[in-house]
């Protein structure tokens, strides 16, 4: 059976109104540079729905991977591109499910031209009859069941033309990248930051990145190759990406030898949040994403939170903030990060870990910490410190490289935050 077309089903777009085209636009451009190198050879929007016409010689195998990561998609289907007369529909329906294996089906009908002379039940009902007469023709103990079957062939009837098929591949859902704005991640080398990035991903937003390591640089020591690793899993999602590697082991040190013990999780954390905050705006960013869930680590309660982000002018978002552990760890496994993230690995030097953190700080509690630091100093040594990494993704490969620092000037970097 030959499947020259692969139909595609968009999530939220359909709900876009005036700006509709300008999604259903960023779209079809996510799926051409998917398809790279594929022979794909066009992306038409037909009616709800895009239709990807294929070459000779396309694996429908390797066009289903990747598409499946195309965010804004609910699902997508190789199908057959057939006349629309009754005849030429039952056949192909026929050949959909003569070679499966069930013992209940459907036959589901979307009539979007009505000048289709048969209504959609109508159809269903022909479809269906013929289908059932070949099964029993063949002594299949088959029966039709429209309330959960096991297997559903799909019938779409547009303009020009009709589909069939009966395998429908989910895809991310979502919003076509790209489309909400730039924003910086706080990426550490776990679970839950990696997932958090993927759902700022599927709601449009395009992210870059920003990773704190300590030294070492093998595995289980320092955790930039863990992060390195994650942004290759996720780029492929935004197409392109960016990611600065921030050695923070130096300022570790001056936070544990001049803060007071208790603090030093919270003080780490607003150091952090100050330096992705100034890269962020170098990158023409708006808002920071971390990690965080509620109460999940003693520096995510609710008021250390607040705490925290009292050191950032930029908005700070978390969105798994409400999720728990098993929750993350299903979405880890699902976009490919929980191996990754699973390695042994440290993000920053364990020795500088406090033995009692404090759990309910008050951003007053944390400046009044810092009042033997020079943050502008350590803040400067952050950012100079940076090195940057480019991510792209061409003919289904991602490409890296390493991109060299900027020259500015100290004054130049610590104004920026």
């Amino acid at each position: 059976m030959s499947h020259s077309v692969v139909v595609v089903h968009y999530h939220e777009v359909w709900l876009k109104g005036r700006n509709r085209r300008f999604f259903l636009r960023m779209l079809q451009s996510s799926l051409r540079v998917a398809l790279q190198g594929l022979p794909a050879k066009r992306i038409e929007p037909l009616g709800d729905r895009m239709i990807v016409w294929l070459g000779d010689g396309a694996a429908l195998r390797e066009v289903a991977a990747r598409i499946e990561r195309v965010l804004g998609i609910a699902f997508f289907a190789a199908a057959q591109p057939v006349e629309r007369n009754m005849e030429a529909l039952c056949e192909a329906a026929w050949k959909e499910l003569e070679q499966q294996q069930f013992s209940s089906f459907a036959v589901r009908v979307k009539r979007s031209d009505k000048s289709f002379p048969q209504t959609s039940l109508e159809a269903e009902s022909a479809i269906g009859k013929f289908i059932l007469d070949r099964l029993r023709a063949r002594n299949r103990d088959v029966r039709v069941r429209l309330k959960d079957p096991d297997v559903t062939c799909h019938v779409e009837i547009v303009r020009e033309i009709a589909l069939v098929y009966a395998r429908r591949i989910s895809g991310p859902g979502g919003l076509p990248a790209n489309t909400a704005g730039r924003m910086m991640c706080l990426l550490s080398g776990g679970f839950d930051s990696a997932v958090a990035a993927f759902h700022m991903m599927k709601r449009g937003a395009h992210l870059s990145f920003v990773h704190f390591y300590g030294a070492g640089a093998e595995p289980g020591e320092s955790s930039s190759h863990v992060a390195t690793a994650l942004v290759r899993q996720l780029v492929p999602y935004q197409i392109h990406a960016k990611l600065f590697r921030v050695p923070f082991e130096q300022i570790q040190r001056e936070i544990a030898s001049r803060a007071p013990e208790e603090y030093r999780i919270l003080l780490y954390r607003r150091m952090m949040l100050r330096i992705a905050e100034a890269l962020a705006r170098r990158d023409h960013s708006l808002a920071l994403i971390t990690g965080d869930s509620l109460g999940q680590v003693a520096s995510q309660t609710l008021r250390n939170m607040v705490a925290m982000d009292a050191a950032a002018k930029m908005v700070v978002f978390r969105p798994l903030v409400g999720t728990d552990k098993e929750e993350i760890i299903a979405t880890a496994r699902k976009i490919g990060t929980y191996p990754i993230s699973a390695e042994p690995f440290h993000d920053c030097c364990p020795v500088f870990l406090p033995r009692n953190p404090a759990l309910y700080a008050s951003a007053k509690q944390l400046t009044n910490a810092e009042s033997n630091l020079d943050v502008n100093s350590l803040l400067f040594t952050g950012i100079r410190g940076a090195s940057l990494l480019k991510f792209e993704y061409r003919s289904g490969a991602v490409e890296v490289a390493e991109i060299a620092p900027r020259k500015n000037s100290p004054k130049a970097q610590i104004a920026m935050a």
